[in-house]
């Protein structure tokens, strides 16, 4: 799967990176610069219309460090299993004239030279000529009769090319207009898209952000992105100015949980590839899709059972039972959202070690591990708007806070791809000290494009002693 579609690669020694993008749209190329290139086939995906379609490649385009490491990694791959088979065939012959013996490869040169040996000899040889049909010439396709040009040359003087996409050719019927116009809007989200968000990512690195204390360990949140992966490096930006060591995934990274989604799911990971990630899956990614798919990649997806946690905390978390998953009690289907949050309380309360954090991605699903007395700190998002922090006493005396975080991707409603944020998208830093959450900062990212920093708010977990 790649850029929402399935996709076939194939490498090449052109150097070039061709896409093929169907009958529709033009293909595209450009230089890799490098001595390897790439053949990319792209085939079904799911969109409402050619339109949107376009938009998804422009908005894709604009941060494209996800789909990239997916082909490097795929390249590296394919690489590897041909490195592979290749010794195996080179050892063959060896394995087999070791096989043979001296003895018997003798007979066998003394039969090869007899007329016999020459008839299977010209045998197998007419079979591999008949087989190869090197009398036979390829017609060229349709495709390849087109002429390869520039974007520039495609588009025509009267549209402004971004720097970036200099150098890109394009195979298509220059003729149409209807294909220029969607290249030419696809054009304009890009640089939209890549101007709003490259500049956010600048500004958030000199944030005035709390500067992290001696034995301090902070991690990012982030909820409800909704495939906006545009906010993805605005977000590792902001965890960056903060000292954040870790990420935390509140859920509803897609609109639907659909396999086409999955460029959304490589940019998060590609964003924070290199710290500890955590997560779990929101309603919004139904079905298994989205929790299999970050599983594979490195996230450590929390399935009802308490787990070391960043800066030597306990950690503890499920998906959202409005999706399919079920956390550790799978095998039971039909729970209901009050039956998983019971026993996910119970889970937290009979834990050897208390929980610092029940990690979910709507935060009433631990309200009863809350009211108990049984965790620190219960995260979530779902709700698209920042709820808490919110101070409760439990039944036993023990302090635990609840906090929303707002949406991450700036989502109106379940998608939020565009060239900004439809509201206000909101990313959080939690700190965590001798293995207890101590307090909380958030980050508001307007549709404007300005930041607001919200003031950081210490976390009192001594009863009801406000220390």
């Amino acid at each position: 799967m790649l850029a929402s579609h399935d996709a076939v690669l194939r490498p090449n020694l052109t150097g070039q990176v061709v896409v093929h993008t169907g009958p529709v749209l033009p293909d595209f190329r450009r230089d890799s610069g490098h001595r390897i290139g790439v053949d990319i086939r792209l085939g079904k995906t799911e969109a409402q219309s050619t339109d949107e379609l376009v938009q998804r490649y422009a908005y894709i385009a604009s941060q494209p460090e996800g789909q990239v490491a997916k082909v490097r990694e795929a390249l590296a791959d394919m690489a590897y299993a041909a490195a592979v088979r290749a010794a195996v065939i080179g050892l063959l012959p060896v394995l087999v004239w070791l096989l043979v013996g001296r003895r018997r490869r003798r007979e066998l040169l003394v039969r090869s030279r007899s007329p016999g040996g020459l008839v299977a000899a010209a045998t197998v040889a007419l079979l591999v000529i008949g087989v190869w049909e090197p009398w036979t010439d390829e017609e060229d396709t349709v495709e390849e009769q087109r002429p390869w040009t520039s974007l520039a040359t495609f588009l025509g003087p009267e549209v402004r090319l971004p720097d970036e996409v200099q150098g890109i050719e394009v195979r298509g019927d220059v003729t149409t207009q209807q294909t220029r116009r969607l290249v030419e809007s696809a054009i304009a989200t890009y640089d939209k898209s890549k101007q709003f968000y490259a500049t956010a990512a600048r500004q958030a690195a000199n944030l005035g952000l709390r500067v992290p204390e001696p034995g301090d360990t902070v991690v990012t949140l982030v909820s409800d992105r909704h495939d906006n992966i545009g906010m993805d490096a605005v977000a590792r930006a902001i965890g960056d100015a903060g000292g954040a060591t870790a990420t935390f995934d509140a859920g509803d990274d897609t609109s639907s949980g659909k396999s086409w989604e999955a460029f959304s799911l490589d940019s998060v990971t590609a964003a924070f590839d290199d710290l500890d990630r955590w997560g779990v899956a929101g309603n919004h990614d139904n079905g298994t899709f989205v929790r299999r798919y970050l599983a594979d990649r490195g996230w450590r997806m929390l399935d009802g059972e308490a787990v070391d946690g960043p800066g030597g905390s306990t950690l503890l978390g499920v998906d959202d039972p409005r999706a399919s998953g079920l956390g550790a009690w799978r095998e039971e289907t039909g729970l209901s959202f009050e039956e998983v949050g019971s026993r996910l309380s119970d889970v937290a309360c009979d834990s050897d070690e208390r929980v610092a954090t029940i990690l979910v991605h709507d935060a009433n699903l631990a309200r009863e591990a809350l009211a108990r007395g049984c965790a620190d700190l219960v995260v979530g998002g779902h709700l698209h708007v920042q709820v808490g922090p919110t101070r409760v006493v439990g039944s036993n005396g023990e302090a635990g806070y609840s906090y929303t975080t707002g949406t991450t991707g700036g989502a109106a409603y379940a998608i939020a791809v565009g060239s900004k944020p439809k509201r206000e998208a909101e990313v959080t830093l939690i700190t965590y000290r001798d293995g207890r959450p101590v307090g909380l900062q958030p980050v508001t990212l307007q549709t404007n494009g300005v930041f607001e920093v919200g003031d950081y708010v210490p976390l009192h977990l001594a009863g009801d002693a406000q220390k």
